[in-house]
């Protein structure tokens, strides 16, 4: 079967300056549909860069990147936009709410944003799962930062993406909120069989994940 995440000697380089600055130096990664992996490693060694990249945020420098089949490496920054509208969902560290909309709007925005509509079974079945049905009618500034993070999990999968990029989801939250968060994921990966890639500077978050990959300096090392 194919994998719906596939890179080979994926190299992204940053201009500073006059200074190339490499933060990917060549990395091989394979993730299977339905599969949630956990990468982790210390700050500064490229794994923002990678989930960037695979998001289609910013483009490779060189090397293969395949998402759900589509080749990364020769498409547009259009094309790539489109593509990560319909097909993959982010969770933030900064949870990145909307401070003006309730939490039902900060969740249903994305369905409209998309342009598939208002799904009002989905939308019910997401909120009933991450335990946040009365919280709907409040706007961030009344939510627990594990609260606002749940809302913001909501909103990235309710459109359904064949993939969920979670950038150290936990990063701004306690232990215990942490933990919640963390079941979150997993409830979703086993109940939808959600593709999930998380990022994280923490080993225990990661255990959480079906497949710990480690990275240092730029390079998946190996699983």
């Amino acid at each position: 079967m194919e994998p719906i995440i596939f890179t080979s000697g994926l190299k992204k380089t940053f201009r500073i300056g006059k200074v190339d600055v490499p933060a990917l130096r060549g990395v091989d990664l394979v993730v299977q549909e339905g599969e949630f992996a956990g990468i982790v490693g210390p700050s500064g060694c490229g794994k923002s860069t990678l989930l960037h990249v695979l998001g289609g945020l910013t483009p490779p420098t060189s090397g293969k990147v395949l998402v759900d089949g589509n080749d990364f490496s020769s498409m547009s920054d259009g094309d790539r936009t489109r593509f990560r509208r319909h097909k993959i969902g982010f969770v933030f560290q900064r949870f990145n709410l909307l401070p003006t909309l309730t939490a039902r709007n900060n969740i249903a925005i994305a369905q409209h944003i998309q342009g598939n509509g208002f799904n009002p079974h989905r939308f019910q079945a997401i909120v009933e799962m991450l335990g946040i049905q009365d919280k709907l009618n409040h706007k961030p500034y009344a939510l627990s930062g594990g609260e606002q993070q749940r809302v913001a999990i909501a909103r990235a999968v309710i459109c359904e993406p064949k993939i969920l990029l979670a950038d150290e989801p936990t990063g701004n939250l306690d232990s215990e909120n942490s933990q919640i968060a963390l079941n979150m994921l997993r409830g979703l990966n086993r109940s939808f069989r959600q593709t999930i890639l998380m990022i994280t500077h923490n080993p225990d978050a990661a255990a959480v994940a079906d497949r710990v990959l480690r990275m240092r300096d730029g390079r998946m090392l190996l699983d």
